[in-house]
């Protein structure tokens, strides 16, 4: 088991990709602290998970309530070895309709979370001389939807962001990479962007593996980057996209 004696703190892990994550990393043998706002959700797959996880309800857009995650996750576990930056919510607006409050909102959950968390869980690593926190980005860092101006907006930061971190913490030993997916069948994309035929279909049409992701396939690239077997990569920005960033025309679609 490749992370056995790690713990890890998986953020929005409740459901989708970031309890894909971390039943992954209990499969691999880590102890994994789940954190998301979703209380009921969260405890009951920590639950699930057995005695090798535990639940700490945590908005981590707030600096005090990633204070105490990073409390509690030592707590419980001794050690941060793994954190995955997952937490994150979309917001549907055309630019011209976009409130400000919805742009701030979507900024702070999405991208303010992994420079809190990170920086907290960042401090206990460098004590450590070591880790690894994985930051989740999207194909959106580089494409752009016109309706989901803040989620783009803050997934290219979530790239600069990874970059930055990377450099700063490579004297300590501690590692920063992001995964970029594409349209991954969680909760949050049947919503946004699969909730119709037709945009099944338009999703379909720019993706040449001619399915979508499953949260699983992210979670394998996540534990990768947590292990040993990435030791050397730092700094960059994993694609699981079904080829979709190299495509530069749209493909059939079979019915």
């Amino acid at each position: 088991m490749k992370l056995n004696q790690k713990v890890a703190i998986v953020t929005g892990a409740a459901q989708g990709i970031g309890l894909a994550c971390a039943s992954r990393f209990v499969q691999d043998g880590a102890k994994v602290m789940l954190t998301d706002i979703n209380q009921a959700a969260g405890a009951a797959a920590a639950g699930r998970l057995g005695s090798g996880a535990a639940f700490c309800l945590t908005d981590v857009s707030v600096k005090a309530q990633v204070d105490s995650l990073i409390d509690a996750t030592l707590a419980a576990f001794g050690r941060i070895d793994i954190l995955v930056n997952n937490a994150g919510i979309t917001h549907a607006a055309d630019f011209l309709d976009l409130t400000e409050d919805d742009f701030d909102r979507v900024l702070r959950i999405n991208l303010k979370s992994m420079f809190l968390c990170g920086q907290a869980a960042a401090r206990v690593m460098v004590r450590q001389g070591s880790g690894s926190i994985i930051n989740m980005s999207s194909v959106n860092a580089v494409l752009a939807i016109p309706n989901q101006v803040p989620y783009v907006v803050s997934k290219g930061g979530i790239n600069q962001l990874t970059k930055v971190m990377a450099v700063g913490l490579a004297q300590y030993g501690v590692r920063v990479n992001a995964i970029g997916p594409g349209t991954i069948m969680t909760e949050l994309a049947k919503q946004a962007v699969l909730s119709s035929e037709d945009a099944r279909k338009k999703i379909l049409s720019r993706t040449p593996l001619g399915r979508c992701g499953e949260p699983e396939e992210i979670a394998s690239i996540a534990a990768f980057l947590a292990g040993d077997d990435s030791s050397y990569m730092s700094g960059q920005t994993i694609y699981a996209d079904g080829a979709r960033l190299a495509l530069n025309y749209t493909v059939p679609v079979k019915e």
